[in-house]
């Protein structure tokens, strides 16, 4: 007798996936394997213009901000990434690449559905033909790209997508991915007192 788990939704339901929109993804990896970055003290501060003063200031409160440095898997991540802003209409705005996890914001407009540019991940997207397949679609490409070139699948089956709702929603999202770094390093390499 086969088993059957209950897997959780990771899409809303009854909502229309084929407005212009703007989705934060998170795409982990398998068993959660710390295989694509490793995250490392650094004691530059960076400053993020797009975020006000009071943010920057949180942000560098005690006086260090960790960088992400990618493995060779992450780096074969991050031209995949890439790669997706070559479909048009759409724009990865945010992402990092954590050891064990992705958050991207994708920006998607509806024009999108039309026409792609023939080169690289998009050749399979230039294939859709529903606009509610846009979002599933960019992330299995992305994997299977990424899992061609490095030889084994590396990802989660499943991904989790957010639709962002308003510009406080966006706001904390990029607060979010820009802290990511910061709150991983406290969490794992900072030793318990």
């Amino acid at each position: 007798m086969e088993e059957y788990c209950d897997r959780k939704p990771t899409r809303l339901r009854r909502f229309d996936y084929s407005q212009n929109r703007v989705y934060f993804l998170t795409i982990c990896t398998a068993e959660k394997k710390c295989i694509l970055s490793h995250i490392m003290p650094n004691s530059q501060i960076r400053y993020d213009s797009q975020l006000n003063n009071a943010d920057n200031m949180q942000l560098s409160r005690d006086g260090f901000m960790p960088t992400v440095q990618l493995t060779e898997i992450g780096m074969i991540v991050n031209k995949y990434i890439m790669s997706i802003n070559n479909a048009e209409g759409v724009i990865v705005d945010k992402y990092v690449i954590m050891p064990n996890h992705i958050h991207l914001i994708l920006a998607v407009k509806n024009e999108a559905y039309q026409s792609y540019v023939d080169n690289g991940i998009n050749n399979s997207i230039s294939a859709i033909k529903r606009s509610n397949d846009m979002i599933p679609h960019i992330v299995s490409t992305f994997k299977r790209f990424c899992n061609k070139e490095i030889g084994e699948n590396i990802f989660q089956r499943s991904y989790y997508d957010h639709v962002v709702r308003n510009n406080e929603d966006y706001e904390e999202i990029v607060r979010y991915i820009i802290n990511n770094p910061r709150r991983w390093y406290l969490k794992y390499r900072i030793p318990k007192r």
